[in-house]
């Protein structure tokens, strides 16, 4: 691992036996954070589009109807405080974590930690390079989670990429003490079936539970073997995090066959994901509820016991859905909205041919009680400007905004930027606030825009894929109230009880 807190200084190398040979060398030696081949959030090279893609996204510009190249637009009611640019972590930038006056973000190359106490003028604290797609984070107490979803040469932070299909590759969790904010210090890793893609944080006194989602496994993989349909689970005690390990694999789709029982795929839609694991899962510790996004399914389960989630009701959508992302309950745990990302984040479906349904949100009501619960489809929310088909847009990584009686969201759509919009009618979703830029290039789909967005202690945080991070603030008379709500640390898919 290695310390940057800017490209003048270097630092030790912790975690490890040797000292890096200087830190543009160690940049350049890292070895990329190549994901392990699947069909989502995967970093890609620039795309050809059409002769036509390409005029029509320039017309479109100089008539007005999207942003030009880089320009910054935002309804009335939100304001641009501050953007602070990639520096030293080169990779694409993913999720966020908060904790008091700090904003820890991930990136493919490692993470950074940004002193966040006047949001207007952040400050960078630590940059570390830990090259391991995609570098999913979070944080509870001193600890620090980051997930690994790239075959790499060993658990070290100077790994190098490696085939799965070789028996010595290692993915998984990384844990951190970030005691010192300025020099964190590498502690343990635990290797897990398929990897990390993303992790949820099940957080008690004495442990910390991490729930691991991975997916696509091979038989060619030693250590990521179909069927591979449940989750792994990591303990980790506070006091003694090196001890971390697996305490179990709950399956979650149990059934017969090489896959399991999780959904197929469709004869008639061939969009359709296969469910072999689940790519994210959101819990709400204060309800024991856990909701998860599986690839091909959606699903809801209860988490009294943490260690043996129980699954209460499962959903899918062969017509619309094509890759369950995320999920977010609503404060009062009667709701939950879905992700669909339609073409893994690298494609440009934010557009009049894809049409209003698909890449979009899926709200559910949750209806009955207890394990007899159920979700019940109401409705789709997709964000209402059409982009660029040079523009990779989808809906991804959004979070509440907390107001009492109201159902808000902060939400990222890569290049088609920060949507805030409303839910608390069901069936009738719409937006309230946006920001967004122009389309990285009118010749190529290149990868850019809000991998996260969340609302966080009065501004919203948006962890650009290209552009680093971008601090907005909301002035609206529905979202305002949110400002007094305050939180000592938020990992979104650890949901808080925000009015306990």
């Amino acid at each position: 691992m290695i310390l940057l807190n800017d490209l003048r200084t270097r630092r030790r190398r912790l975690g490890v036996a040797t000292a890096a040979a200087g830190l543009l060398a160690a940049l350049l030696t890292a070895g990329p954070a190549a994901a392990t081949p699947d069909p989502g959030d995967s970093p890609v090279a620039p795309k050809g589009v059409s002769k036509n893609a390409r005029a029509e996204a320039r017309e479109a510009i100089e008539s007005g109807e999207i942003p030009g190249k880089d320009e910054v637009v935002h309804s009335a009611n939100v304001e641009h405080v501050a953007n602070i640019p990639k520096d030293a972590l080169p990779g694409t930038n993913s999720d966020i974590a908060f904790q008091g006056k700090y904003a820890y973000a991930g990136n493919y190359d490692g993470f950074r930690i940004f002193d966040i106490s006047n949001p207007k003028a952040p400050k960078t604290v630590a940059q570390v390079l830990c090259p391991g797609s995609q570098n999913d984070i979070s944080v509870s107490g001193n600890l620090l989670f980051l997930s690994t979803d790239s075959s790499r040469s060993d658990s070290s932070c100077n790994s190098t990429t490696q085939p799965a299909t070789e028996k010595s590759s290692w993915e998984g969790m990384k844990v951190f003490d970030i005691s010192d904010k300025a020099n964190p210090k590498y502690v343990a890793a635990v290797e897990t079936a398929c990897g990390s893609h993303t992790h949820t944080l099940v957080p008690e006194r004495r442990n910390v539970y991490i729930y691991v989602s991975s997916y696509s496994p091979s038989a060619t993989y030693p250590d990521c073997q179909p069927p591979h349909d449940g989750i792994s689970v990591i303990k980790v005690p506070r006091k003694s995090p090196e001890k971390a390990a697996v305490v179990g694999f709950p399956v979650l789709f149990p059934g017969e066959g090489p896959d399991g029982g999780g959904n197929p795929g469709s004869p008639t839609n061939p969009g359709v994901s296969k469910t072999t694991g689940c790519h994210d899962i959101t819990v709400l510790p204060s309800k024991d509820l856990a909701a998860g996004a599986c690839m091909g399914d959606g699903i809801l389960f209860s988490i009294k016991d943490p260690e043996h989630p129980k699954v209460i009701d499962r959903v899918q959508d062969n017509v619309n859905f094509a890759f369950w992302h995320s999920a977010t309950f609503n404060q009062r745990a009667d709701k939950v909205v879905f992700t669909d990302e339609l073409g893994g984040g690298s494609g440009a479906t934010c557009n009049e041919a894809t049409g209003p349904n698909r890449g979009a949100d899926g709200i559910y009501d949750i209806v009955g009680k207890g394990d007899k619960r159920k979700l019940v489809f109401r409705s789709y929310y997709k964000m209402p400007r059409h982009q660029a088909d040079t523009e990779n847009c989808v809906a991804h990584n959004g979070s509440l905004i907390p107001v009492r009686g109201r159902d808000l969201m902060v939400q990222a759509w890569y290049q088609g930027g920060v949507s805030v919009w409303d839910f608390t009618d069901s069936s009738k979703p719409k937006e309230i606030a946006y920001f967004e830029r122009g389309p990285l290039s009118t010749d190529a789909l290149v990868l850019g825009g809000s991998w996260s967005a969340y609302y966080y202690n009065g501004y919203v945080y948006s962890n650009d894929i290209a552009k680093g991070l971008d601090v907005l603030k909301i002035n609206d008379r529905r979202t305002d109230p949110a400002k007094w709500v305050r939180l000592s640390e938020l990992n979104v898919q650890t949901q808080p009880d925000y009015f306990d």
